[in-house]
């Protein structure tokens, strides 16, 4: 996760959120949370919940070895297991059978992942409120600025930057909402989902996993998602439109500042960034889809290929954004040269008629069109999960 090559296209804040490190302390804040739900409902002793919860401290573990011995384990989760079972077993032999007690590898992978990518969303809808807030802002300051409208990258008649600021900014807008209710029906406790856990738990599984939600933050599911994954990947699918509406920006950012037209000045830096996540991000996504196939109650590989993809997917988003923010943050308009387009197009008309689409007066219906959207997006927003 921590590569030279995704480093090029991401950020260090969001390699962080998904580390190795991250990621082995997630699984402990799991491993934690349970034992003492476990321990309340009388699934467990007291003692050995303290145990296990005394144990589970990132700084006891070698997180570089248990990355090493995921490997060999193809399973990213069996080394932690093994050497906590281990470590508390040092402390307190009696306790070291309680630990991940009723509970699958892949009950702890889905969880900590949930949690470290809370982490990482909240960069993304941070860097995603600054990116609207600066459209919006271009968006009221070149309301009545005019330009050309373009289509097959031809001049097709008269608009405003200001407009064309609030039709960059409202895809983003509708992202916003979106992503909070895709965040919070997807990231759920996964626990139960292995046969025999349901058997284990006596009962008190859904007790057990509410009280794990409750402390880790999480939705509590209805039922185990084991291969139920619709939630995630149509979280999945939400971050990778926004990155979709991040490269149809940068791609018109791109055009305006090329040298001879000079409407804008970009950071090409910034916006190729943009461009490459727009250009990877299918590929994930597409990897997300194809693991919704599962056989019966627990797949062959679509878990562990979506497992792999998900946190590249996060990164990608996250680098778009970030760079969009910085490129947007020290764009130059050019309105001066954004009419003197219009003025040579309108010179250059064949006919009068031709001449009159170009007339800068049509900017006025552009101008009133972008008002129209700021007064909405100003405008207090009702409560979208309450509704």
């Amino acid at each position: 996760m921590n590569s030279l090559f995704e480093r090029l296209l991401s950020t260090p804040e969001v390699m962080e959120s998904l580390s190795d490190r991250h990621f082995v302390q997630a699984m402990l804040r799991f491993e934690a949370a349970l034992a003492r739900a476990q321990a309340s409902v009388g699934l467990i002793p007291q003692a050995a919940a303290q145990s296990i919860v005394g144990t589970c401290k990132v700084e006891l573990f070698d997180v570089l070895k248990l990355v090493r011995e995921a490997g060999s384990a193809r399973c990213a989760v069996i080394p932690l297991v093994k050497s906590l079972r281990e470590t508390v077993g040092l402390f307190n032999p009696e306790a070291e059978r309680y630990v991940h007690f009723a509970c699958g590898e892949q009950d702890l992978a889905d969880t900590a992942l949930a949690l470290i990518t809370r982490d990482a969303l909240d960069l993304i809808k941070t860097d995603l409120d600054r990116v609207v807030t600066t459209l919006l802002k271009l968006a009221a300051a070149h309301a009545d600025d005019p330009m050309l409208a373009r289509a097959a990258l031809q001049p097709a008649s008269v608009t405003t930057f200001g407009l064309k600021c609030a039709q960059w900014s409202a895809p983003l807008q509708r992202a916003q909402q979106r992503l909070r209710m895709a965040t919070d029906n997807a990231l759920s406790v996964q626990l139960g989902g292995r046969v025999g856990t349901q058997a284990e738990m006596q009962g008190k599984g859904p007790l057990v996993t509410a009280m794990v939600a409750t402390e880790l933050k999480l939705k509590a599911p209805a039922m185990p998602w084991l291969t139920q994954r619709d939630e995630w990947v149509a979280l999945g699918c939400e971050l990778a439109l926004m990155v979709g509406s991040l490269s149809k920006i940068a791609g018109d950012m791109a055009l305006m500042a090329q040298f001879e037209v000079d409407e804008l000045a970009a950071n090409v830096d910034a916006t190729q960034v943009v461009l490459a996540a727009g250009q990877r991000v299918p590929q994930q996504m597409a990897t997300l889809l194809g693991s919704l196939a599962q056989e019966h109650e627990g797949g062959l590989g679509s878990w562990q290929a979506a497992l792999t993809e998900w946190p590249a997917l996060l990164m990608s988003t996250h680098g778009a954004m970030r760079a969009m923010a910085q490129a947007l943050a020290k764009l130059q308009v050019h309105p001066l040269r954004m009419r003197s387009h219009l003025e040579a197009c309108r010179a250059g008309a064949a006919t009068r008629e031709e001449a009159a689409w170009f007339a800068p007066s049509l900017a006025q219906h552009a101008a009133e069109m972008t008002q129209r959207h700021l007064q909405t997006a100003l405008a207090p927003q009702p409560d979208v999960l309450a509704a």
